[in-house]
């Protein structure tokens, strides 16, 4: 009788230190990502405004105005920027980006589209640690307008030198 209710006595100790030590480790592990939150490489933002104009039967061109932060304490490199366009019927259509020059033109020549707010996001542009930017990107795509004129989902990846990246997704009401 008394060898049993050792026995218990040890197994009860044992499950209390174990709880313990998985305390103290979380406890540790929140500590260190507390400390450490503005080493992560990322951009936070929101798509504010999206723009559509026909060219060919084919293919459209689509205006995204956007607005990113970089809350990291280090700088976030671009290297790539990326646009896909869900269409209204589900397919998805990868945008070639267009140049900050042709963007211009376009805007210029096609007063419809109303005025170019923001500058162009570019490869190599440099976004400060804690910097607010509001930027556009400007895509081409192989599809007609009517089908990306109010599409399901608008995806932008921000790739970083470093190899993290972010995504703005703005989704139809």
């Amino acid at each position: 009788m008394v060898a049993i209710c050792y026995r218990e006595d040890v197994s009860r100790r044992t499950f209390v230190f174990i709880l313990l030590g998985v305390g103290i480790v979380a406890v540790a592990l929140g500590v260190t990502l507390y400390l450490t939150r503005g080493t992560h490489i990322r951009l936070e933002g929101a798509i504010q405004q999206y723009r559509t104009l026909a060219v060919e039967d084919y293919a459209s061109l689509a205006f995204l105005d956007f607005r990113i932060t970089n809350p990291a304490d280090y700088p976030s490199v671009v290297k790539k920027v990326t646009v896909t366009i869900t269409t209204s019927k589900g397919h998805k259509v990868v945008g070639e980006n267009i140049a900050e020059i042709d963007a211009r033109r376009i805007f210029d020549f096609y007063q419809h589209l109303g005025p170019k707010y923001n500058e162009t996001l570019l490869a190599r542009e440099r976004i400060p640690p804690k910097a607010t930017w509001d930027r556009m990107i400007g895509v081409r795509l192989d599809a007609p307008e009517a089908s990306i004129r109010q599409p399901k989902e608008i995806r932008l990846r921000i790739d970083d030198v470093d190899g993290a990246f972010s995504e703005l997704v703005r989704r139809a009401p």
